[in-house]
């Protein structure tokens, strides 16, 4: 008799046997066997023991092991088959889940996408049969040293938790996959971190104060605070960066981030000029700004407050000396000096913030409050030269118009600005003052919302304070007017105040590089089940 044929003898046996199935153990036996047969016996075995395995529970083993041998067979579709027919054979079978996700999981190393898309389905209709065991069988994948299927298996999590139903999350499960996290985490990459991350997310820690100060403590202890700090140590860098990056949205008035704000004043900022990287530097200064918005009493306050107000000083410059020289034609030569809109931006918001828990630190030295105004005036006039500039370029464009590339970078020009003119103001005032509102110009902001807010700003509005939105505006800082070149008056009396030449200023705004992690090294191997894991 041919031997697909005998297949089908045994398939009406078994299908026929009802409760007598037990009896007819021999004829199963022959349909594990069919897996080392032709590629149509094997297609046939799959969905055969599929349907019988539950009849055979004394037959467990070899039932799985079999279906194992399918999952390692050179054909792609045989592979997706008993992929597939896995699923069926934990459904009457839930003590096989934890055994078959374990090396599921290994099969997320293939280069085929469609079967590492079987893999995938497989995985999650496994969790809905149970979850605990599935995600017991993933974690224990991710302890062993191969890259490639630590990286995937991450992957897959933290995109198929999402999809699931909201009801299959149990509380029991949330707990066991926040602690195998945690376990996970105590080894990772900066890229796992960022995967392990997203896959708490799913969890809905952060529906809670307690469980974003939880996912606070957990970013703190990847970035290691106890490490002193390295500019030269690249990859620790990444790490500060990329974790708080990932901490950001869990601070707020209930979790500080005072112990993120004291790390980087008492240990980045001190070796900021050691860092190498323009980008990693407005990284670290634009992070401070985002975290010193939530910073609870520092102590001692005047000594960050002192560090970030150096650091500031370092891109506000005093107004240069104008120097005359006669060329013949009785001009005027003048030092061109570039200002750092966007590192102005994140230092003096940090300053604006942290300044407010010592409010006499500039007043109560009056060389430093003298100089300080002297910076301020001369830095408000490159701000406003340059808001005017972007205003008069967008004020005849409509709102589509405004939503093209350009347009987009000169609108965050224009807040970064408006921003920076918000803060200059109080900081001005005869004593300074603590009061304004504004949101950075790097937060997001929808394509919609900064077209609008462009085109009032283009017709003369102040987006600067969250305040007064893009409503009335206020009034500018103000000074004599003089042209855009200034002789030098040997009468200091009736020396009229420096005014940056045109187009002396930075007129980029730069929106800095993310830092990419660091990975692991790449994974060299073959295919095979390590069946003594599970």
């Amino acid at each position: 008799m041919d031997i697909i044929d005998k297949m089908y003898q045994h398939y009406e046996i078994l299908n026929d046997a009802k409760d007598d199935i037990g009896k007819h153990r021999k004829e199963y036996e022959e349909i594990l066997g069919a897996v080392k047969g032709s590629d149509k016996e094997k297609k046939l075995a799959s969905q055969f023991i599929a349907k019988f395995a539950k009849s055979f529970p004394d037959l467990e083993n070899e039932t799985i092991d079999a279906m194992f041998d399918l999952c390692e067979d050179d054909d792609v579709l045989i592979r997706k088959q008993a992929i597939k027919d896995l699923v069926t054979v934990c459904k009457d079978n839930k003590g096989a889940v934890r055994k078959i996700a374990y090396a599921l999981a290994q099969i997320l190393q293939s280069e085929d996408n469609s079967e590492v898309t079987a893999v995938h389905n497989s995985i999650a209709a496994l969790y809905q049969i149970d979850p605990a065991a599935t995600i017991e069988a993933l974690f224990s994948e991710l302890a062993e040293d191969n890259e490639v299927m630590r990286e995937r298996t991450l992957k897959m999590l933290a995109l198929k938790l999402r999809s699931l139903e909201t009801g299959v999350m149990k509380p029991e499960v949330k707990e066991l996959l926040i602690k195998e996290c945690k376990k996970i985490l105590q080894d990772v990459t900066a890229d796992e971190f960022v995967l392990v991350m997203a896959i708490l997310g799913q969890c809905k820690i952060a529906d809670t104060v307690s469980g974003q100060q939880q996912l606070v403590d957990l970013v703190a202890e990847q970035c290691n605070f106890s490490q002193v700090f390295n500019p030269a140590d690249q990859e620790h860098l990444d790490r500060i960066i990329i974790c708080i990056k990932h901490a950001l949205p869990y601070f707020s008035t209930q979790v500080k981030s005072t112990a993120f704000v004291s790390f980087i004043c008492d240990q980045v900022l001190p070796h900021r000029n050691e860092i190498g990287q323009s980008e990693q530097k407005l990284d670290i200064f634009k992070l401070l700004a985002e975290l010193s918005s939530n910073c609870g009493p520092l102590d001692p306050a005047v000594d960050r407050i002192q560090i970030v107000y150096d650091t500031l000083l370092e891109y506000m410059p005093l107004p240069p000396p104008v120097t005359e020289e006669t060329n013949g034609a009785g001009s005027t030569t003048e030092t061109e000096i570039r200002l750092e809109f966007t590192f102005v931006e994140s230092l003096i918001f940090v300053f604006h913030q942290l300044a407010r828990q010592n409010r006499e630190f500039l007043t109560e030295n009056a060389d430093r409050i003298k100089d300080f105004r002297s910076r301020l005036q001369y830095f408000a006039r490159g701000v406003q030269g340059y808001i005017k500039k972007l205003r008069e370029s967008l004020q005849d464009k409509g709102v589509d118009q405004l939503k093209d590339e350009e347009s987009r970078i000169k609108f965050t020009a224009l807040r970064t600005t408006s921003n920076i003119n918000s803060i200059i103001r109080d900081l001005f005032r005869n004593p300074p003052i603590y009061k304004a509102v504004v949101t950075l110009s790097f937060k997001p902001t929808n394509a919609s919302q900064a077209a609008k807010h462009a085109a009032a700003v283009a017709s003369g509005n102040d987006i600067g304070s969250e305040a007064v939105g893009v409503g009335k505006r206020h009034a500018p800082i103000t000074f004599d007017s003089s042209p855009s070149k200034v002789r030098a008056n040997t009468d200091n009396r009736n020396r009229q105040p420096y005014v940056v030449p045109t187009g002396k200023f930075s007129a980029n705004v730069s929106h800095g590089g993310d830092a990419r992690p660091r990975g692991r090294g790449g994974y060299r191997g073959g295919r095979g089940f390590r069946r003594g894991g599970y």
